[in-house]
């Protein structure tokens, strides 16, 4: 089922995420519906807190539209490595229409557990690292947009929150 994407600037994306402790069907329903959420907007990831659930999973799909779906599931995710550094521009399902360049790693090791409660680890470059490490952000209630100067922050908030009111009078 897909399921409404919380969007900026809602209070619930500040949030921090719990842990899993459990793996119940609920669980995996839940991944379920993150995973036709996250192809429906369509994106390349989505974090349980960008849906409004509080918990520290998140459902990741790089693969090209010629390619066949492969769709990683990481319950729990944490890096427990990273190395090197990226500049890349990226976007947000919780930011819709709006991008920006943000450093991350350039490689990450993380380590997480699947729908059966095994634990897995991830070698990842490239955007397979940028979307791990932004996804992860989301569990712990930052949204990339906070790894903006306050400079350009504060020029982001002004123009978004600008153009969302405009949005609402065209309505």
């Amino acid at each position: 089922m897909v399921r409404t994407i919380l969007t900026y600037p809602n209070p619930e994306l500040k949030k921090r995420s719990n842990p899993v402790t459990v793996i119940t069907d609920k669980t995996r329903e839940l991944v379920r519906d993150m995973a036709d959420t996250m192809y429906d907007a369509p994106g390349v990831g989505l974090a349980a807190p960008q849906i409004g659930v509080h918990q520290r999973i998140v459902v990741i799909d790089v693969s090209e539209k010629n390619e066949a779906p492969n769709l990683i599931v990481a319950i729990n995710p944490e890096i427990v490595h990273g190395e090197g550094e990226e500049y890349e521009e990226e976007g947000c399902l919780s930011v819709p229409k709006y991008s920006a360049n943000v450093r991350r790693h350039a490689r990450v090791v993380v380590k997480a557990l699947n729908l059966e409660g095994e634990e897995q680890t991830f070698k990842a470059d490239g955007l397979l690292a940028i979307a791990f490490q932004h996804e992860i952000d989301h569990l712990d209630g930052i949204l990339f947009i906070d790894h903006l100067s306050p400079l350009k922050r504060g020029i982001f908030r002004k123009r978004y929150l600008r153009a969302q009111e405009d949005a609402r009078e065209l309505h």
